[in-house]
C-alpha cells in the first residue's frame, strides 16, 4: 500500500498529504520514502504496533467496525500480523507535521500517540512548523470537527 502511495505521491507532487487513522500510517510511510510536503495526520494509527495482535480472538476473518463505512467489516488475522511489523512511527518524518486528535478516540488510545509525539519531540528532529492539534471531545471519526480539520489541512499547505 505505502509503494502505490509513494508512486502516486511522485505523481502527482501534492502540496499536503492527508491521511486518517491507517492511512496516517501510509502517509508518514511514504513520506520518508519520498516526500516533500508537509503531512496531517488525522487520528493516526500511531503507537499501536503491539496493540495490532494483543487480545485478537481466536480464527482469521476478524471483524471490527470501519469508520468510514460507518458498518463493520471483516479483516483477515494477517493484515494484523503484518501491521504489527511497521515502525512507521519510529522516527520523526522529515516533513512538517500536523497530528489531530479526538480526546475522546475510541479506537487509538490518546496517550499512545502523545507518547510517539513525545518522543518525536524529544530527539530533536521534529521539523519546525510541527505541531499536535487536540480535540477534547472528538472521537476517533472526527466527523464533527471537518471545518478545524479543514483549517489545519489548509494552513499545513500554506506552510
Amino acid at each position: 500500500m505505502s509503494r502505490f502511495c509513494t508512486w502516486e505521491l511522485k505523481k502527482h507532487l501534492p502540496a499536503v498529504v492527508v491521511g486518517s487513522s491507517l492511512g496516517a500510517l501510509v502517509a508518514l510511510e511514504a513520506g520518508r520514502i519520498a516526500l516533500a510536503a508537509p503531512l496531517v495526520l488525522i487520528a493516526p494509527a500511531l503507537g499501536l504496533r503491539r496493540r495490532w495482535i494483543e487480545g485478537l480472538p481466536p480464527g482469521d476473518a476478524l471483524t471490527f467496525f470501519h469508520h468510514g463505512e460507518e458498518r463493520d467489516l471483516s479483516i483477515h488475522r494477517r493484515f494484523f500480523d503484518d501491521m504489527a511489523r511497521v515502525e512507521a512511527d519510529r522516527e520523526p518524518p522529515v516533513t512538517p507535521v500536523t497530528v489531530i486528535m479526538g480526546g475522546r478516540d475510541e479506537s487509538v488510545p490518546i496517550e499512545l500517540v502523545r507518547g510517539v509525539w513525545s518522543r518525536w519531540q524529544e530527539s530533536g528532529r521534529l521539523r519546525e512548523g510541527s505541531r499536535f492539534v487536540e480535540i477534547p471531545e472528538g472521537d476517533h471519526g472526527l466527523t464533527a470537527h471537518v471545518d478545524r480539520i479543514a483549517q489545519e489541512i489548509l494552513a499545513a499547505a500554506r506552510s
